[in-house]
Order: structure tokens, then sequence, then C-alpha cells
């Protein structure tokens, strides 16, 4: 395998959308729209949560933080995406790609962690009503929350540290809307097969593991659910995991297709696709299924509305 300094690709070519070239500008407006409303309805939905007392509670503690963590995931991909839309010139340096990757996958890796401790929080509240105020304490909230930090960012190190010491020496067109592990391999001229092996197992590991955690602890939710006697106890306590089980179907849906693989492509346009539904999708109704299905937050939201209003 290379080093590091054998490497003679300077720079790569983001290709984006070349089949849309003619829609460029739209697409720039859409997508622009669609990353400001990101940024602020995640922005919203983390300053009510942190700033309203009512909302102080475990639940809506990883709500913020995963709002928090939206902000950031949108902003390692997006802007690059909305600069290259305008621009003839996609280029974006090895360094600068290798970095847009560990980040990319780093807060990727945090939101499998931290909707995997939503989902054990639900289960607690649901299945282990008497209990959950003694097991979910603050500091219970906090550890989880700075774990899930912690091993996603620990995560991807492996994969860019192997990356890195790959030599580029042939084309430099990076078939996808961001730099990205898999089409980077493609790349690359010397056999890539211990990195697809690696990628494979940290993103089986981290993907699989996670999602099978949170369909078990849904599961068991279901069936305390079904155990309550009344329509409205049972509808009553699935809404409040109705919001999670979206984000979650979607985001661990499109993210299986995507990495849970050993080959490096399926389809450029599917890829794109769902390359799409993670970064840019997921982000945008996180803050539409948080606020506009929760009646506490759009409460908190009014009486925010309503204090200004009075001050004024």
């Amino acid at each position: 395998m290379g080093t590091g300094n054998q490497t003679k690709v300077a720079d790569f070519i983001i290709m984006g959308f070349p089949n849309l070239q003619h829609f460029h500008k739209p697409l720039f407006l859409l997508l622009l729209l669609i990353y400001l409303f990101t940024i602020s309805g995640n922005l919203l939905i983390f300053a009510i949560i942190r700033t309203d007392p009512r909302l102080h509670s475990p639940m809506y503690f990883f709500v913020s933080i995963l709002s928090f963590l939206e902000v950031w995931y949108t902003a390692t991909t997006i802007p690059k995406m909305l600069s290259n839309l305008l621009s003839e010139k996609k280029n974006i340096s090895f360094t600068g790609c290798l970095m847009q990757t560990y980040f990319f996958h780093s807060l990727g890796a945090t939101e499998c962690y931290l909707l995997t401790a939503m989902a054990y929080d639900r289960y607690l509240a649901i299945c282990e009503p008497l209990r959950y105020p003694s097991i979910m304490t603050t500091k219970l909230c906090v550890q989880l929350a700075s774990s899930c930090w912690l091993c996603g960012f620990m995560c991807p190190v492996s994969e860019v540290i192997l990356v890195s010491r790959l030599p580029f020496c042939g084309p430099n067109q990076i078939e996808h809307i961001f730099c990205d592990f898999p089409p980077l391999l493609s790349l690359a001229c010397t056999d890539t097969s211990i990195n697809i092996r690696v990628d494979f197992a940290v993103n089986a590991f981290i993907i699989l593991v996670t999602f099978l955690f949170i369909m078990v602890s849904y599961l068991k939710i279901i069936q305390s659910v079904l155990k309550i006697r009344t329509t409205e106890g049972r509808k009553k306590a699935f809404s409040t995991c109705a919001s999670h089980l979206i984000v979650v179907l979607m985001f661990f849906g499109s993210i299986i297709f995507m990495y849970v693989r050993l080959k490096e492509s399926y389809s450029l346009v599917y890829d794109r696709a769902f390359a799409v539904i993670y970064s840019v999708v997921t982000p945008l109704v996180n803050p539409i299924i948080y606020s506009l299905r929760n009646k506490e937050i759009l409460k908190a939201i009014r009486r925010r509305i309503q204090k200004k209003n009075d001050t004024n």
C-alpha cells in the first residue's frame, strides 16, 4: 500500500448532479431554502428546549442534542454543495476531502448512537415507568450524550487513516455529491480490498448494531403499549415514540443501503439519491416532525412568542 507521499492528485472534482446541469440554479435555490429552514428549525428547537423549564426532561434533552447535531451534520456537506452548483470549478483539496469525509461520518455515527440513546429513553419511560425517574437521571443523560459524541468521533479514524495512505494518481472526478469513502476508494490506483473490508466492518458494527438495538427497544415498547387497556392510553403512549421511529426508519434505511455492502458502488444514480435522503432530507424533516407533531414544543414556542409580545 502506498504512503501519503505517493499521492499525485492534489485535489478532486466533485461532480455533483451532472445530469441536471440545466437546472443548477433552481437546484441551488431549492437547496438553499432547505438549508436555511434546516438550520433555523433545528436551532429554534434547541433554543426552545434549553430555555423552557417545562421541557427540561430526558426526552427533550435528547431532542435538543439531536437538533444541535443536525446543524453541524448539514454544515459539513450542504455549503460545499451550494458552492458547486454555481461554480464552474468544483475542486476540493485532498486534505479538504478527507476532512469532509471524516466529519460527515463522525457526525453520522454520533447520530446513530444518539437515536439509540433516545430509543433506550423511550423504552424505560414506557416499559419501566416506575423506575424511569431513578434510572434516567440528569447525570445519566449527560453521560449518554457525551458517549455518543465521543464514540462517533472515534469511529471513522481508522478508515480515514487507511484512505490517507492510498495513492491517487489517475482520474480525480468524484462521482458523488460530496466527498465520501466509496467514491474515493474507486479512484485509488491500487487494490482497496482491505479498505472496503474495514469500511464494511466499521459501518456494519455502527449501523446494524444500533439499528438492531433500536428495533428491539421498539418491539418491547409496542408489546407494552398493546397491554394498555384503553385506546386513548395506547394512542398517547405510542405518540411519544412515533416521531422518533419515523426519523430512525428514514435515516437508517438510506445509510444501510449506502454503507453496509462489500461493493464500492451499485449505481451512481441510487448512491446520489440515497445520499440526498440521509444528508439533506432527514435533517430537514427533524424540525418538522419534532415541532409540528409535538404539542409541548408548539406550546413552548407560543409561550415564547406571547412573552415577547408582552414585553414589547
